[in-house]
């Protein structure tokens, strides 16, 4: 308890995200440690956009809260007497269809698994959980209150009145106030796929729904701690989507199959005789990320001339940014996920407002987009 309790003064607060809830957000913490309890209710109470209204030891206990006050979020820990996450989930979802819940899972293989089976059945992201000596490490507290925020946005545009039409024409207004530019001519020999807070969830939508026709590779960067990468590569291989498995160093990128960038490794692409294929390096992070998006696109437009399709997923920061630039620049094309549909708008956003997209759309609606521009590149050279 010590490292926490003698905590320095609380840390500056985060500007108000964008699209930030008019109310607070209303949370619960669910953990069976008193000191995870106090260290997570300081970090969220210190944010004017968040609002803790339960703190619980187990589950049963919050199913039970569910179910006398409305919470936006659930910050639900998986190992817990009594009651454990994974039996919980299910009945809070059942008692508030409406609630998002994110698994605080440990950095451990085993409890990335078990993070990644919950956000199959229903869970709305993961939190990577430090040990009880880092918890009140600052890039912890940031995505902490980052998901929770956007997430409560998302579950209150969900449950407006007037149903999704206002809603819609909203986010489709926004969507089309950025400059687009016009699809290349030349057709895509690699889809580059970028992705962080909120992402996981946002990969099993989009995989799903690019089936197991692409003619292309395809290389992802998610923004992951080692443990957790390749389970997520073997979650997305269940999901009749490509097939999909955490790259290797040195092995030939096959159009139909993805590859996830290994946690704490940088994922390049590299030209051969042979055709293209993936090298992994430990090189100086990037925007704060290892694995990052930006050198992954950066070596992919010299590996495939610029023939590159990118689609930014939900994701808090810029990492990407630069990437997409030269992409663009080198006669490829983008498409962002939009602003309703993401947890974070950062990523994504960052090369809307940079002008760089050829479309800014709904998660539902990428992986149709994505397909649709690929097989255009080759009718267009056909």
């Amino acid at each position: 308890m010590s490292a926490i309790a003698k905590a320095t003064p609380p840390p500056p607060r985060l500007p108000p995200p964008r699209g930030a809830t008019a109310e607070p957000a209303r949370v619960m913490i669910c953990d069976d440690s008193a000191v995870i309890r106090a260290a997570i209710g300081r970090m969220l109470e210190n944010e004017p956009s968040v609002r803790v209204v339960a703190r619980v030891v187990n589950g049963r206990q919050a199913v039970e809260e569910v179910k006398r006050q409305r919470i936006d979020v659930a910050v639900l820990d998986i190992e817990m007497p009594e009651m454990d996450g994974m039996t919980a989930l299910p009945l809070l979802l059942a008692a508030d269809p409406g609630l998002r819940v994110i698994m605080a899972s440990t950095l451990t293989t085993r409890g990335g698994d078990i993070a990644l089976r919950a956000l199959r059945l229903g869970a709305a992201d993961y939190l990577p959980k430090p040990s009880t000596a880092a918890i009140g490490d600052d890039s912890f507290r940031r995505e902490l209150v980052a998901k929770v925020v956007g997430l409560a946005r998302m579950r209150r545009r969900a449950a407006a009145p007037q149903g999704t039409q206002a809603a819609q024409a909203a986010a489709q207004a926004a969507a089309t106030s950025f400059k687009l530019r016009p699809a290349p001519a030349r057709a895509a020999e690699l889809l580059a796929i970028g992705s962080s807070t909120g992402g996981p969830q946002a990969l099993f939508v989009l995989v799903q729904g690019l089936g197991r026709g692409l003619t292309v590779p395809v290389v992802l960067t998610q923004h992951m701690p080692p443990a957790f990468t390749p389970l997520l590569a073997a979650h997305l291989s269940k999901l009749d989507g490509p097939d999909c498995a955490e790259a290797s160093d040195g092995e030939m990128l096959l159009p139909g199959r993805l590859y996830v960038a290994p946690g704490d490794r940088h994922l390049l692409v590299e030209r051969t005789d042979a055709g293209l294929r993936a090298r992994l390096t430990q090189g100086p992070a990037e925007n704060f990320c290892r694995p990052s998006v930006d050198p992954m696109l950066r070596s992919a437009v010299v590996a495939c001339g610029g023939r590159v399709l990118v689609v930014m997923l939900t994701g808090m920061g810029h990492d990407g940014l630069a990437g997409t630039r030269a992409v663009v620049e080198a006669g490829g094309a983008a498409l962002a996920q939009d602003e309703a549909s993401s947890v974070v708008w950062g990523m994504p956003g960052a090369i809307a407002q940079d002008g760089l997209c050829h479309k800014i759309l709904p998660l539902a609606s990428l992986a149709a987009a994505t397909l649709d521009m690929l097989r255009a590149g080759r009718r267009a050279v056909s």
